[in-house]
């Protein structure tokens, strides 16, 4: 009996070149975000314009590429626009963002939820435990609000649509709640300075509030269309918790959102 060739790394790679090269046409087309004209497209890919006029052809008939009848330039075609479409479709942020989560809580040693907007307001729906010595009393379903008091809550406030998020301010602007430093109240002004704040850093945070002792950290997650597809919350005892806005904490939960949203097509 043969035994079986052992698979080295080697062959597990081989590919088929000339896909590899008509990629870089597509890539190519990606990155102009605007139709080019042969030569310009051919050096950005890295070819002669005769070898890349001939994957164009191929390119084309495939809709992949198109040709703009005028100018003669090319640009992403229609089959290029439906596989985007049907790329961004079959993506489930939450499933992404799970072992993401996870990652970054064995790196920063912290706990990590993922929250999305729900009926009820920012709702979390995974947690990643670092340590069951930080006692937090959260779990999937949680809801974080008020808005303005939490970390979570305020990630949402400052990134979805004013539409959707008006009334729950309004609705918490001037009212009492409970922290750790007994009741309080949030102003109009402050409201204002807190969420512009989030803007400015990319991130949320709340000290010792709504949960006493504990510090958070919130990082957007976003679609696309530029809109918020989750939270991601990193929180840990006020003690060994680094909250502070340049913080390796802050860096890392800011990277980890950035390359989740880049998995999501957003390019902003």
């Amino acid at each position: 009996m043969t035994p079986k060739a052992a698979t080295t790394p080697a062959t597990a790679r081989r590919g088929i070149q000339s896909i590899e090269v008509g990629g870089c046409l597509l890539k190519a087309l990606v990155a102009s975000e605007q139709a080019m004209g042969l030569k310009d497209l051919a050096n950005a890919a890295g070819m002669p314009s005769a070898k890349a006029h001939a994957y164009l052809v191929s390119l084309g008939k495939l809709g992949l590429v198109t040709q703009e009848p005028d100018s003669g330039r090319y640009a992403l075609g229609a089959f290029a626009l439906q596989m985007g479409l049907s790329a961004l479709h079959q993506l489930d942020p939450i499933k992404l963002a799970i072992p993401a989560a996870a990652e970054l809580a064995d790196r920063l040693r912290v706990n990590i939820a993922i929250a999305v907007w729900g009926n009820m307001g920012p709702t979390v729906v995974h947690i990643e435990e670092y340590s069951s010595q930080i006692h937090v009393n959260m779990r999937p379903g949680t809801v974080m609000t008020p808005l303005l008091l939490t970390a979570t809550g305020q990630c949402f406030a400052a990134f979805l649509p004013e539409r959707i998020t008006q009334q729950w301010l309004l609705g918490e602007i001037g009212k009492a709640s409970q922290g750790t430093q007994g009741t309080l109240h949030v102003t109009r002004k402050q409201a204002k300075h807190v969420l512009e704040e989030v803007r400015t850093q990319g991130l949320s945070r709340a000290m010792g509030h709504p949960i006493p002792g504990i510090h958070a950290l919130s990082a957007p997650v976003f679609q696309h269309n530029g809109h918020i597809a989750l939270a991601l919350t990193a929180m840990g005892p006020a003690t060994d918790f680094d909250a502070q806005w340049d913080g390796p904490t802050a860096d890392h939960l800011r990277q980890c959102a950035a390359q989740l949203s880049a998995s999501l097509g957003y390019n902003g």
